[in-house]
């Protein structure tokens, strides 16, 4: 695993702007993410986790703002990035999980066009070639590939949220942001899941910015872990040996 940092913030903060002043979400956050690397952050419902992975993308719209800080992805301001340069970047470079796969994916068309949507946008490639690619991809997290044509709502909870996986990986990023990435589904399912995402990630070697409240589930697959509180900035990430890291160095 190199030393040197893929994803660097520094002193991040993130406001909300309302009519009574703003309200700080993120406090001055401090973080380093090797490629490679699995890092963890934990903390209690509201205490800006997912403000937190939204700043890192850029996706914040009005009423947020990043009041201060800076994040640098291999050395280059994301924050300083034009229009283009960030949609080159977004997917293809640093790509995210979010919280509901419900609710990221779209009701009205089908899973298929939803994956060939994120490879036709940034590939020189064909709507037939990017068909085929996305059948590889459901493949790849367990779903068989004539589900490119089903709706979200035909789908289990579970497939639901490999799908949402299987977009985030379509165009192999770098980094792979996951807000709360099993929430709703039972611990089977999850289990499922995690051992799939761990032997994806051993097979593309990604880096994973992983957040939840779950630590029990944290400490079996993160090599470092924060922990942060409500209105408090996040304390230094510490080093962590997870259940899962041992048995890699043990096999």
């Amino acid at each position: 695993m190199s030393t040197q940092p893929l994803l660097q913030v520094r002193d991040l903060s993130v406001d909300y702007v309302t009519d009574n002043g703003n309200a700080r979400a993120v406090n001055q956050v401090t973080l380093d993410i090797r490629p490679g690397e699995t890092v963890g952050l934990a903390g209690e419902s509201g205490c800006g986790k997912s403000t937190l992975a939204f700043a890192i993308a850029n996706l914040h719209a009005a009423p947020a703002l990043i009041s201060e800080g800076e994040i640098l992805f291999e050395d280059r301001d994301v924050l300083k990035m034009s229009e283009r340069e960030m949609r080159d970047f977004r997917w293809a470079e640093a790509s995210m999980v979010f919280q509901s796969a419900m609710n990221a994916l779209n009701p009205v068309i089908t899973i298929g066009d939803q994956i060939i949507d994120v490879i036709l946008a940034h590939k020189s490639v064909t709507r037939e070639e990017a068909w085929k690619r996305g059948e590889e991809l459901l493949e790849t997290v367990g779903i068989h590939p004539s589900r490119m044509t089903s709706y979200a709502h035909q789908l289990s909870g579970g497939m639901r949220q490999r799908v949402v996986i299987a977009i985030a990986l379509a165009l192999r990023p770098k980094l792979i942001i996951m807000d709360e990435p099993t929430t709703a589904l039972d611990v089977v399912v999850e289990r499922e899941i995690m051992d799939e995402l761990y032997s994806l990630k051993e097979e593309y070697g990604f880096a994973i910015l992983f957040i939840s409240h779950d630590l029990s589930l944290m400490g079996e697959i993160a090599d470092r872990i924060g922990v942060t509180m409500p209105s408090t900035p996040i304390p230094r990430v510490w080093s962590h040996r997870s259940r899962r890291s041992t048995d890699r160095r043990s096999a």
